[in-house]
């Protein structure tokens, strides 16, 4: 187990990957053995082995025009599906997850008359088959606060059918005064009982913003509905400025990065699981 002051057991420069060396967002495959990151400064996706380590080239890119690929900085993975899905602006791209080279999208996922725009984070439920992204409804005054107010968007919840193509409208959308959220920053699903978890970061440009939160919703809730769980960024749950959320299902655990304190926090959650 790692321990604070210990190194990395291994370490990818990036160096041989003839690319940017900004690496922004990362997911693992258990099912392939392989790490996947996003360059948005090379608008490329980078596959790795799972054992790679030092200047090792990727074993695949997806880059090129085809791609439809701009400056995108979070991803996600299907292990069941074998897809890797891309939020932007406009769009949800979603790719095979063996994609190579300059390669047109498998799906676009595009807003029926421009009616919700994402912004940025995105999680998948292959069991319930949906996919969530945070983001905003243009014609809708925004809920936002701060930086995200003024770009218009990560005030709601857009759940989706996971095999929509093409201009949809959600499934269903969460947003409103009770939910509490004016600006999510990344998101994960918990498949097993569909429940979604949200890290509500405000203001990213405020050293201490008030109002965050890491907050739970079901992928049936719809409207303004308060969160069904709620960890407050206050001195009292040692949690100030929420960035990352991940999960410990085998331990019951929710694991939060926190942006201002510079730490990974991890709560016992068992309701949850």
């Amino acid at each position: 187990m790692a321990k604070g002051g210990d190194a990395p057991q291994r370490v990818i420069f990036g160096q041989a990957t003839n690319l940017s060396r900004t690496m922004h967002d990362i997911r693992y495959s258990a099912k392939r053995d392989e790490i996947y990151v996003t360059n948005p400064f090379g608008q490329a996706v980078l596959a790795f082995r799972g054992t790679a380590s030092a200047n090792e080239a990727p074993i695949r890119v997806i880059q090129g025009p085809k791609t439809q690929l701009g400056s995108e900085d979070t991803l996600e993975i299907d292990d069941i599906h074998d897809e890797i899905l891309i939020p932007t602006e406009d769009r949800i791209l979603v790719y095979p997850i063996d994609a190579n080279g300059d390669i047109a999208p498998l799906r676009v996922i595009k807003p029926e008359n421009n009616y919700w725009r994402t912004g940025g984070g995105i999680a998948v439920d292959p069991i319930h088959n949906v996919l969530v992204t945070d983001g905003t409804l243009p014609g809708e005054e925004t809920i936002a606060s701060g930086r995200a107010a003024r770009a218009n968007r990560r005030d709601s919840i857009l759940i989706f059918d996971r095999t929509a193509n093409g201009e949809v409208k959600p499934l269903r959308v969460i947003r409103g005064p009770r939910t509490g959220i004016k600006a999510i920053r990344q998101m994960q699903i918990y498949p097993k009982n569909g429940y979604i978890v949200i890290a509500q970061i405000t203001d990213g440009a405020i050293a201490e913003p008030e109002g965050t939160f890491v907050g739970v919703w079901s992928i049936n809730d719809s409207g303004d509905v308060p969160p069904r769980w709620k960890i407050e960024g206050k001195p009292g749950n040692g949690m100030k400025k929420p960035r990352g959320v991940a999960l410990n299902p085998k331990h019951k655990e929710l694991i939060v990065s926190d942006m201002r304190l510079n730490s990974v926090l991890t709560y016992y959650f068992p309701e949850m699981f």
